[in-house]
């Protein structure tokens, strides 16, 4: 079955559709260096160090704040140095650089490269900042208390410590993001300390204040609680790199295969069968994945060469995968690290958060499934007989997803989602020493030499993956890790400030108070955000600017967060810059401008979702009080539910413009108002919706038959 399987891939299109798909993942992750032997033990020392120690706390006691969260810091800007040059080889400068090292050229310029651009381990420049790395984490480790007991009234050696430790903040930043982020960062920093420059500047007066010393400035972001060390590194060593390491200890247990077989046996066969296997696929692997991205590449190299090969043409195939892919950042458990910060920015448990977020993110995965059923209806494509059966799948592989089942029933028990993630990642080394290939090393080597050698052949794989799984999971975690020190200047600053507050009067003052105005400027604001940023970074950064605009306004807290995290991953889908639809388009082999438009039009949920959220905040089971499971009436969540999903059924409709056939315009225009009455949570409304657009239905299904009917007679003979 699994040979048919391989069969039926084709390879990622050409080679250089493989080198472009590299390309778009260096964007977001820049290069990294091929490390001697010597750096790679110390980088590898380093990673597997850090995944033990986190694992280790998260199953017993975490350990004092200062160690909990300066180790993390430490460790992660010392392997960022190690592993990401100076200079990115495929920059301008490094090209020049790379020229330059050949005995054709001066000795000044070879040197000059050597320095710059050491090709395997950190240069003269990358040791220092390791050094000053050491120097100013492990200065706030020790110093602690002190600097609690002292905090606003520091000395010369905090200035001088805090200096240092921006600096590298900001440079780990640039090393691993590039300038984009690097800058929204500097330009914070000095915004919090020349503030007052701005009282003589029309319009941004508005955000003038009267400015820090620059020792105030540099002690309040990087030893103050909401600075370097504040709520994004205390969200990611509490929760996210545990669910990261979950993750690459998942995908070395070999559960990732049953997130494949199961979608195919479950939607291989039906009508557009190979894309909705993308769609159930990304559901399935997306709910435990920190990344739209990583969900696109690794579920997209196995989809998006099924979907072309069952008929859609590149540019739709590429589109699929991204579309889907970012759902898995609503789909719970794990939903990225923005509903862990969302934990932290509304003191609302993260269970509770993953309870409301369930019915959302299968309204956005029933919208793609829908759209994806009515393009294959459209192109007249099938589906595909894989020789799968879901029986067959379930009984041979339903241990496979044992991690998935520990986390959920752990968080619905109570437990902490650190702890959760804890007896997951324990389950799947359980995987790894009872999975298909430690079997068949057991029992080739008991057949070769005895049951001895079997358990130390099946033994010595289990201990290969666990380090494997270790030393992946702490580099997976360097490119969300190194936004924890400019993230930390831009809230320390927000808060410092107050900027935030007035950046909520603008938004009511240019909305006039109009909650839908302010959520189109809120969406605005988030898109071109995340043209820079990291999503998880474009969430928080904008929570904590908007979030007080939406709830003075009168929408419930939960629902402005939800609002601003869907809003934050439409930099994945929407053009010009939605890098995970272009890293389908590599894999397709297809125009990205056109992937990326044909994505956007896929995933248009993530733009109607948010308005829901405000306007029937019963769908986050939101009370009338703006309080999550409380003073709820049952009915109205009921309609709103009932609503919601007829509503986005409709809305998919529309959106591709088919039916039973091609809508017309005129048709179209009437399943668009049917479309629009579904989504109010009223049962007069939804009953005309669904009326309406079943009018639509029935009239093209007599449209249709009444045109076989006049072809037959026109054709057959008198």
């Amino acid at each position: 079955m699994l040979e048919a399987l391989d069969e039926m891939q084709t390879p990622i299109a050409s080679q250089e559709d493989e080198e472009r798909l590299q390309e778009i993942i260096e964007k977001e992750e820049r290069s990294t260096r091929s490390l001697n032997r010597f750096w790679h033990t110390i980088f590898a020392a380093l990673a597997v160090g850090m995944s033990s120690f986190y694992i280790y706390t998260a199953g017993t006691l975490p350990a004092p704040v200062q160690w909990q969260r300066g180790i993390y810091v430490m460790l992660t800007f010392i392997m960022i140095f190690i592993l990401y040059p100076l200079i990115p080889p495929k920059s301008r400068l490094g090209q020049w650089l790379k020229a330059g090292d050949t005995d054709a050229h001066p000795a000044w310029r070879r040197w000059l490269r050597r320095i710059l651009m050491p090709k395997s381990g950190p240069g003269p420049i990358g040791l220092t900042m390791i050094a000053l790395t050491v120097l100013t984490v492990g200065y706030y480790i020790n110093q602690f208390a002190a600097l609690q007991k002292r905090a606003g009234a520091y000395n010369e050696s905090d200035y001088i410590i805090a200096i240092l430790g921006l600096i590298v903040s900001l440079e780990v930043c640039r090393r691993v993001l590039g300038w984009s982020m690097t800058i929204i960062g500097l330009v914070f920093l000095l915004y919090l300390r020349f503030g007052y420059v701005l009282y003589d500047i029309p319009v941004l007066d508005a955000f003038a204040h009267r400015g820090r010393t620059l020792q105030r400035t540099a002690t309040t972001l990087f030893f103050d609680q909401e600075g370097v060390f504040g709520v994004m590194a205390a969200v990611l060593v509490s929760y996210v790199i545990l669910f990261i390491f979950f993750g690459a200890f998942l995908r070395k247990s070999g559960a990732g295969r049953f997130f494949i077989d199961l979608p195919m046996a479950l939607a291989g066969k039906t009508t557009g069968g190979p894309a909705k296997v993308s769609v159930l696929a990304s559901a399935l692997f997306g709910s435990i994945s920190g990344s739209a991205i990583a969900n696109t590449v690794s579920t997209g190299a196995f989809t998006i060469p099924l979907m072309k090969k069952a008929g859609f043409r590149p540019h739709v195939a590429g589109a699929i995968e991204p579309a889907a892919s970012i759902g898995g950042m609503f789909m719970p458990p794990v939903m990225g690290a923005g509903a862990f910060l969302m934990a932290e920015l509304t003191a609302i448990p993260y269970r509770t958060i993953v309870l409301i977020s369930i019915f959302p993110a299968i309204l956005y995965f029933l919208s793609v499934l829908t759209m994806v059923h009515f393009e294959a209806k459209k192109q007249k494509l099938s589906g595909i007989d894989t020789g799968m059966r879901v029986g067959d799948i379930l009984r041979r592989e339903w241990y496979m997803a044992t991690p998935l089942l520990v986390i959920v029933a752990m968080m619905i028990a109570g437990y902490s989602p650190s702890y959760a993630a804890f007896w997951a990642i324990l389950s799947c080394v359980v995987l790894m020493m009872i999975g298909p290939e430690a079997r068949a090393d057991f029992s080739t080597g008991m057949a070769e030499q005895g049951v001895i050698v079997g358990l130390t052949r099946a033994g010595r794989r289990v201990v290969r993956l666990v380090y494997e799984a270790l030393y992946d999971g702490s580099r997976d975690t360097l490119v969300i890790g190194a936004t924890v020190g400019v993230i930390g200047i831009i809230v320390g600053t927000i808060y410092a400030t107050g900027v935030g507050l007035r950046f909520s009067d603008i938004i009511i003052s240019l909305s006039n108070g109009n909650v839908l105005i302010a959520i189109f400027l809120i969406g605005l604001a988030s898109l071109v955000l995340g043209m820079g940023v990291p999503v998880t970074a474009a969430y928080l950064i904008v929570a904590v600017l908007a979030v007080p605009a939406l709830t003075e306004m009168g929408v419930a807290l939960i629902a402005a967060h939800m609002i601003v995290y869907w809003f934050s991953q439409d930099s994945n889908i929407t053009p010009p810059v939605c890098v995970a639809a272009y890293a389908g388009a590599a894999i397709a082999g297809s125009d990205p401008w056109k992937t990326g438009w044909t994505s956007f039009k896929f995933a248009k949920l993530l733009y109607v979702m948010p308005l829901l959220f405000a306007f029937s905040p019963a769908v986050l089971l939101v009370g009338h009080n703006g309080q999550i499971l409380q003073d709820l009436v049952f009915n109205e969540v009921l309609f709103a539910y009932i609503s919601a999903f007829l509503g986005t059924i409709a809305f998919s409709v529309i959106s591709m413009g088919f039916l039973v056939r091609r809508t017309t315009w005129w048709e179209w225009i009437i399943a668009a108002f049917g479309a629009f009455l579904c989504f109010f949570p009223n049962v007069a409304t939804d009953i005309i919706g669904v009326a309406i657009v079943a009018a639509v239905w029935f009239w093209q299904r007599y449209d249709v038959r009444r045109r076989e009917n006049q072809q037959i007679s026109t054709t057959s003979p008198a």
